[in-house]
C-alpha cells in the first residue's frame, strides 16, 4: 500500500498515522481559562524535545470533522501555564472518560472523578491520582495550519515535576514496572509497559560495535539468527576469544547462541558461536 496525502481523506490519513506512529505518550493535560474555571483533556501527540532547558510539547489538533480548536488550546492562549500529568493503568478509563467532548466550563477533574490539588508554581492543578505531575510554563504556540486535523504546537518549559516515592526504586529512578505507564495506540487500542512488554536493549558500545558487516559470515548468514540476535553479537567492540573454561556439548550452534541471547547472555552466545567449525 501507498499513502500519499491529498489523495485520500484527512481522516483515512490521521488513522494511518495513528496506527502505525506508536506507541505514543499521553500528555494528560490541566489547564485553566482567565475565569478560572479548569480543564483536563488527554492529549497523544507529545513528547519531550530538551532537558536544559528542559521542553515538553503537545498538541491539541484542530478537530477533522468541524475545523474547530479545543478547550486546552483556548485556555493556554488565555492562561500560559499547564501541568502534563502522566497515565498509567489505575487511571486510563477514567483518563478516556476526561476525553468526551463536555461543554466549555464543564470540570473534567469532577466528571472522571479525579481530585484536583493546587500546583505551587503555575495556576492550573495537579491530578492526585497521577504517578507524575510536570508543572509547565508555555514558551511558544505554534500553528502548523488552518484546516481541520492541523497541528497547534504547545511549547512548555518545565518549572518543577513531582513524582510519588511509590514508583521510585532502591536508587531513586522510576521504576517501569511501579509506574504501570499505558500509550495510545491507532483506533481504540492502548499499550501498556509493564510486565513482559518491558525489556531492555543495551545501548550502543561507546567504543564502537564491530558491526554486523564484520561478524563471521556463517554467522552473518545464519537462517537461525534473527537481525536482532546479530545486532546484539555486533554491539561487541571486538569478535571475543575462546573462553576454555565455557562448557558446550550440543551440536546446534545456532540455535543454542539464539536461546541464549533471548536471554540477553550475549557472551554466552559467542562463545557457543566461536566452537563451531
Amino acid at each position: 500500500m501507498k499513502v500519499i496525502p491529498g489523495e485520500i481523506s484527512t481522516g483515512k490519513l490521521h488513522a494511518y498515522m495513528l496506527g502505525s506512529i506508536a506507541p505514543r505518550p499521553i500528555a494528560f493535560a490541566s489547564t485553566i481559562d482567565k475565569n478560572g474555571i479548569p480543564n483536563l483533556s488527554p492529549f497523544s501527540f507529545f513528547n519531550c524535545f530538551g532537558s536544559n532547558p528542559p521542553i515538553l510539547i503537545f498538541s491539541p489538533a484542530k478537530r477533522v470533522r468541524d475545523n474547530s480548536i479545543k478547550h486546552t488550546l483556548e485556555n493556554v492562549k488565555e492562561v500560559p501555564e499547564v501541568v502534563i500529568n502522566v497515565v498509567n493503568y489505575n487511571i486510563v478509563q477514567q483518563m478516556s472518560l476526561a476525553s468526551c467532548e463536555y461543554p466549555k466550563g464543564v470540570n473534567e477533574f469532577s466528571k472522571a472523578g479525579f481530585t484536583a490539588v493546587a500546583s505551587e508554581k503555575v495556576k492550573p492543578f495537579c491530578v492526585a491520582e497521577s504517578p507524575v505531575n510536570i508543572e509547565c510554563k508555555v514558551k511558544d504556540i505554534i500553528e502548523t495550519g488552518q484546516e481541520g486535523g492541523a497541528g497547534n504546537l504547545i511549547i512548555c518549559e518545565i518549572v518543577m515535576m513531582h513524582i510519588k516515592d511509590e514508583v521510585l526504586d532502591t536508587e531513586g529512578k522510576i521504576d517501569p514496572q511501579k509506574i504501570d505507564l499505558v500509550a495510545r495506540m491507532g483506533a481504540d487500542y492502548y499499550c501498556r509497559a509493564s510486565g513482559n512488554a518491558v525489556f531492555e536493549v543495551a545501548k550502543p558500545n561507546l567504543k564502537l560495535g564491530i558491526g554486523i558487516d564484520n561478524l563471521p559470515s556463517k554467522i552473518r548468514s545464519s537462517k537461525v539468527l534473527t537481525g536482532n540476535d546479530l545486532g546484539m553479537l555486533a554491539n561487541f567492540e571486538a569478535i571475543p576469544t575462546i573462553d576454555l573454561s565455557f562448557q558446550f556439548n550440543g551440536t546446534n550452534f545456532h540455535e543454542a547462541a539464539h536461546q541464549l541471547l533471548s536471554q540477553n547472555k550475549t557472551e554466552e552466545a559467542w562463545q557457543v558461536l566461536l566452537r563451531e567449525k
